[in-house]
């Protein structure tokens, strides 16, 4: 695989030659696309013009939204005829490449699909792409590590599609260890503060887990809630996640668009979707927030604290 990014990186075509269209499942702005976007944006300039369209999933939750948006996109391509299509997160996928663009001519790679592809039927003929695998399993060893009799946790999130599927992967882990999970999914700032509170005394610890789809967060008042109400444990496995919890596994969003376009530019040189094997991300960055360790009294291993970057002083 590697020769082969580095030969389709080495053969790149001439800029304007060739249109990359980038379908993004959520908004600019939204910091998981906006690091794919990091990723995505340097490979590509001057190997195709590059076109991006946005389905607003995180804003708008509404399937008949997700549909019409989708349709949208449709339309682009049909109409502008790119030579790729990179199919970012899950909306993309079911609403867009799933009903549309199965084993159609246009060669798809896909970006962001929480967990497993097989929900929208991959692998086809004219797909290939990466899937999104958060650090459930090594979280999951500190939280058993750091609160040596934990029985309960609770999977605080938006109610969201994804999230759904995020919940299910944590529920069978943590189950592996014994530890039983509560999904906690909410819509509000108000609900949110409300869940985290009534958390402190219901569960051995917290998973924070996606806000974005809370139309009314506040940064500040989060910080704040956390800063004042925090007793249990609390990790996250999203880079903007760690000011509000102690330890945090992040994801790289990055690394996602970087595979995406490596592969897409491959493929503009003539290799086909189906001959690319599809891969999970393998990169995480690691975050501690000692005052919240303190106020809560709950101490991380020396290893741990001296690998992860200091957040929240």
């Amino acid at each position: 695989m590697f020769i082969l990014l580095t030969l389709g990186l080495a053969l790149a075509p001439d800029a304007g030659a060739a249109r990359c269209l980038y379908v993004s499942s959520y908004h600019l702005g939204y910091e998981w696309n906006d690091g794919i976007e990091r990723g995505l944006d340097p490979i590509l300039r001057g190997k195709c013009e590059l076109k991006k369209f946005y389905m607003d999933g995180k804003r708008r939750l509404e399937p008949e939204f997700a549909q019409q948006k989708a349709l949208e996109a449709k339309a682009l391509i049909e109409s502008w005829k790119p030579d790729v299509v990179i199919a970012a997160d899950d909306s993309a996928s079911k609403y867009l490449i799933m009903p549309y663009f199965k084993n159609a001519a246009v060669p798809v790679v896909f970006c962001g699909l929480n967990w497993t592809a097989e929900p929208y039927g991959y692998p086809y003929d004219n797909a290939t792409g990466m899937i999104e695998v958060g650090p459930i399993e090594p979280l999951a060893r500190e939280v058993k590590q750091t609160v040596r009799n934990a029985r309960h946790g609770v999977f605080l999130s938006v109610d969201e599609m994804t999230q759904y599927k995020e919940f299910a992967m944590n529920q069978k882990v943590y189950g592996q260890l014994g530890i039983r999970m509560t999904h906690v999914p909410v819509t509000t700032m108000a609900a949110w503060e409300e869940a985290y509170i009534a958390a402190q005394n219901d569960a051995d610890f917290i998973v924070v887990a996606n806000n974005a789809g809370i139309g009314d967060w506040d940064k500040q008042r989060a910080a704040q809630i956390v800063h004042t109400h925090s007793r249990k444990f609390t990790v996250s496995y999203l880079e903007w996640l760690a000011p509000y919890s102690m330890l945090t596994m992040a994801k790289i969003a990055d690394e996602q668009g970087e595979w995406a376009a490596k592969v897409a530019v491959i493929i503009l040189n003539g290799a086909k979707p189906r001959d690319i094997p599809i891969v999970a991300n393998r990169r995480w960055n690691m975050y501690v927030n000692p005052p919240l360790l303190a106020k809560a009294r709950i101490r991380l291993s020396q290893d741990i604290l001296h690998k992860a970057v200091k957040v929240g002083g």
